[in-house]
């Protein structure tokens, strides 16, 4: 009588540890949270990659040394992709499933994302503010998207007819990468254009990892373009209007949020005076006037030992971001109750000037909202309100 009371037990036991087990979310211990990311740490962006993983550090090490959350300290596991989406796959594989994360933080680039997302859907892991401007990254919607940059089509599609009436110009021109992110910024110019009555004049194209822009200038210049769209990042940018000074050729040249950062002004010089870009976060300078800023900026040099970037504040807000939907979603935190505390979600402005953001049952970016700033005297200045496309 016993020994059947026993078994029963045990059947009961092993019943309910399974079920335990299979209502337990991935990555949530009672004293630890797991998160991923995948960067670029030996590849052409290893420079973002670098900054991203340490801009989401100082945020984690700071919530840590408070206790957590609710009691839970952060754990981040980083993957190096090398801008590769067939090794982002892999990395995602690896982290979904023998890392076992809660959540995917701050993955970079467009093509890396798309070719990850799968993996991570299949095992219900949210793909958390990916560091790319894409639509994909919230459209179609999927209740494990959230993406906080205005998308490379909203933001030249809100700034490039805002530009092109100060400047009063008659011919407009685009001059993009031939890939998913190019033709975002090429579809967002033709947009743009198309509210003034406007086409592009001329378009010219160039392979990722190019170098040499002559032939791109050459036509550019012929076919007497005042204003050139870039869909262009670091090397490109440089590359393309640096050969126009050479050439005597200075039309307005007005980029993404792709291209901006401080390495255009850093390795382009003097000649990059003049450049414009979209973005919501502003670059960090260390001499900042805002009081904040310039703290926090202090606090990640004296930590790693370099000059913060944009992508440092970048990945610091996403993290600050994530703690607080993990904080809203109360001590038993899964993916459901993560995605509950999302729907209300609401980041005020932060001190990098970022606008405000808000998520719904139904609304999976942050903000819409983009403004323009122009490198002056070798560093980014703000000249234009946020706009909405």
């Amino acid at each position: 009588m016993h020994r059947k009371a026993f078994l029963v037990f045990a059947v009961l036991a092993l019943a309910a540890t399974a079920a335990a087990a299979q209502t337990a979310t991935q990555g949530v211990t009672k004293n630890e949270i797991v998160l991923g990311s995948i960067q670029d740490l030996s590849g052409p962006i290893a420079a973002f990659g670098k900054q991203s993983r340490m801009g989401m550090q100082l945020r984690i090490d700071e919530i840590n040394e408070q206790g957590g959350i609710n009691g839970r300290k952060i754990r981040l596991i980083v993957e190096d992709s090398a801008y590769d989406p067939k090794k982002a796959v892999l990395a995602a594989q690896k982290l979904v499933n023998q890392d076992k994360i809660f959540v995917m933080v701050g993955h970079i680039g467009t093509a890396q994302n798309m070719a990850a997302m799968p993996v991570q859907f299949e095992k219900n892991v949210i793909n958390f503010m990916p560091l790319t401007a894409a639509r994909e990254m919230y459209e179609p919607f999927h209740r494990l998207k959230f993406a906080f940059l205005s998308s490379y089509y909203d933001q030249i599609r809100a700034a490039l007819p805002k530009l092109a009436k100060e400047k009063n110009t008659r011919k407009v021109c685009a001059h993009y990468q031939d890939d998913e992110f190019g033709l975002e910024v090429l579809r967002g110019a033709e947009a743009g254009l198309k509210t003034m009555g406007m086409e592009l004049a001329e378009k010219t194209t160039y392979k990722r990892g190019a170098t040499d822009f002559s032939s791109q200038v050459a036509k550019l210049k012929s076919s007497g373009c005042e204003l050139v769209v870039m869909g262009t990042i670091i090397r490109e940018t440089i590359g393309t209007i640096a050969e126009s000074k050479k050439t005597g050729y200075n039309p307005v040249f007005l980029g993404s949020a792709a291209a901006y950062t401080d390495l255009i002004h850093k390795l382009g010089g003097k000649a990059m005076d003049g450049f414009y870009a979209t973005h919501s976060t502003a670059h960090p300078y260390l001499d900042e006037a805002s009081q904040p800023m310039r703290f926090w900026a202090t606090k990640y040099k004296t930590k790693f030992n370099e000059d913060p970037t944009v992508f440092s504040a970048y990945a610091y807000n996403i993290m600050d971001a994530f703690i607080a939907a993990a904080q809203k979603a109360g001590p038993t935190l899964t993916t459901d109750t993560f995605i509950k505390a999302m729907d209300t979600l609401v980041v005020k402005p932060d001190i990098f000037g970022s606008p405000e953001a808000s998520f719904g049952p139904q609304k999976r970016l942050g903000s819409n909202l983009s403004r323009l700033s122009q490198i002056q005297d070798g560093r980014w200045k703000v000249v234009s309100d946020y706009v909405s496309p």
